[in-house]
């Protein structure tokens, strides 16, 4: 795990060269995939789909699919899940003999190093800045829309808390929420007929 509030976590997931996930489904949480580097196979009972780095899928909750390594270098995954609950897992098929196991418990965590991912969440206007799986992670909590106005056309904009917001009689509507992945075109495209951002809202923009 990389970072974690009471809405959102964010896990890194290398997988080896030719290696594979389980086809698996989360009941009662979305999960948002972004490959930071190398090439992946996200497959679904359906149908399959290519990754390259940067590229994104969000999976919603109840959709089995399971993520296969295909460059020669393997997969390197953030995997952004709301609500926060690592064991909302059900397997349907496992090539390593997991299909009708729960969640790997602790004997399979390691301690984390020094030298190991872990993202800070910044004051507001404040910047950090950190170099990841051949990435640039911009981490920032911000007040303003235009930050996210501001952005570039194919950033990847990652949202950790808060979200952009829109005001109907006078309810406030959360239209992005914690969790949700997209790029800067697409996110810019839908704030310009919103009303702002949460304040305290804090996102990631991952960059090559």
């Amino acid at each position: 795990m990389v970072y974690e509030n009471e809405d959102a976590s964010v896990w890194f997931l290398y997988i080896a060269p030719g290696q594979s996930t389980s086809m698996h489904c989360h009941p009662k949480k979305t999960t948002g995939l972004v490959l930071l580097d190398g090439e992946a196979e996200v497959s679904f009972l359906a149908d399959k789909r290519d990754m390259k780095a940067l590229d994104k899928v969000m999976i919603r909750r109840g959709l089995y699919h399971s993520t296969k390594a295909t460059s020669d270098k393997g997969a390197f995954i953030f995997e952004i899940e709301n609500p926060v609950d690592k064991h909302d897992l059900v397997r349907l098929s496992d090539k390593y003999g997991r299909a009708s196991k729960a969640y790997e418990d602790s004997t399979h965590e390691t301690p984390k190093a020094e030298n190991c991912l872990w993202i800070e969440e910044p004051e507001v206007g404040e910047n950090i800045n950190y170099s990841f799986a051949n990435c640039n992670l911009n981490v920032e909590t911000i007040d303003d829309v235009e930050v996210i106005n501001n952005k570039s056309d194919n950033d990847l904009i990652m949202f950790l808390k808060g979200g952009l917001i829109k005001n109907i009689d006078n309810i406030l509507h959360c239209v992005t929420i914690p969790g949700d992945v997209g790029f800067g075109r697409i996110v810019k495209q839908v704030s310009t007929k919103l009303d702002g951002v949460q304040p305290g809202t804090i996102i990631i923009t991952i960059t090559k």
